[in-house]
């Protein structure tokens, strides 16, 4: 359960560490904001938002990432060049986390590299992500800003078993070296309720074989199958499905989680807090000393 080929790795990414040994560190959590049909999203194409809520959204992350010891992180989603400055400027000015540069193609991310360097941003931002589709232009720009942080997501679509998610960071791992990637997050690619077994497992594998940090997207299980579950169990099992999926990927060894709309920060920061608790007080047998802001202290303080 604790044993890797490799010793673990742990990057600090804008005051925030992420990796290491399972139960050293906290699960660092991760919300997305301004995603597709968010209700607080006036205009996709524009920018125009509810300023009001965001503000409430992202202080409440916070809040719950102090309560329960769990860091957090933001899914900045993006769907165009023009609103991706109108975003990044409102996030980064009332919330310290880092950011996830989540644009919905790769020159809306492109565009926002170079607008976070010419604001002095890039120490802040995660590329989300580097895929086996990449396109040559984006790694470039990634070399020329001097971005040091990415997601790589294996999402394989010639082979999508765990062992294609295998061979995909295999290759991605070269591509993010010649890129500049120093601090490389691994996403092992959650599609729907099928794949997360197989996310699970590459995660783990993955994890065992490289060190580095590990994660994925656990909502991705449920979104995918919302009407049906609600249509067979109710309502409440989409809820109860979502906690379940992110607590498995939490107890097998993730060190981030992309845990959905941020909106269910509330059902899921305490869920992961306890996990982290519970494998916190596995290593603090061994000898390791956890800081007093560790989820194994706060989670019920």
């Amino acid at each position: 359960m604790f044993k890797t080929q490799t010793e673990p790795t742990a990057f600090n990414i804008s005051g925030v560490t992420i990796g290491g040994r399972l139960g050293e560190n906290p699960t660092i959590l991760i919300g997305s904001l301004f995603y597709h049909r968010h209700k607080i999203v006036e205009d996709a194409t524009t920018g125009v938002f509810d300023r009001t809520k965001a503000e409430t959204l992202i202080n409440r992350q916070d809040e719950l990432a102090d309560k329960t010891g769990n860091p957090c992180m933001i899914d900045l989603v993006c769907a165009s060049t023009e609103v991706l400055p109108k975003y990044l400027d409102f996030v980064t000015s009332r919330t310290d986390a880092p950011i996830l540069m989540d644009g919905i193609t790769a020159s809306i991310n492109m565009v926002g590299l170079d607008y976070a360097s010419e604001c002095g941003l890039l120490d802040r931002i995660v590329y989300n992500s580097i895929t086996p589709r990449y396109e040559p232009a984006e790694i470039e720009k990634i070399r020329e800003v001097g971005l040091v942080s990415a997601v790589l997501l294996a999402l394989n679509t010639k082979d999508f078993t765990g062992r294609g998610r295998i061979t995909a960071i295999d290759n991605l791992l070269r591509i993010a070296k010649e890129a500049g990637i120093s601090k490389p997050l691994i996403d092992t690619c959650v599609l729907d309720i099928a794949t997360l077994g197989q996310a699970c497992w590459a995660l783990s594998t993955l994890k065992a074989k490289y060190g580095l940090p590990v994660g994925c997207g656990p909502h991705n299980a449920t979104s995918s199958a919302t009407k049906r579950l609600k249509a067979k169990y109710g309502p409440q099992s989409v809820k109860l499905c979502t906690a379940s999926a992110n607590v498995m990927t939490a107890a097998v060894g993730a060190d981030f989680l992309l845990y959905g709309p941020i909106e269910t920060a509330d059902a899921v920061f305490p869920i992961i807090g306890m996990v982290d608790a519970a494998n916190g007080q596995i290593i603090m047998d061994t000898g390791v000393t956890l800081e007093r802001t560790h989820p194994r202290y706060r989670i019920l303080r």
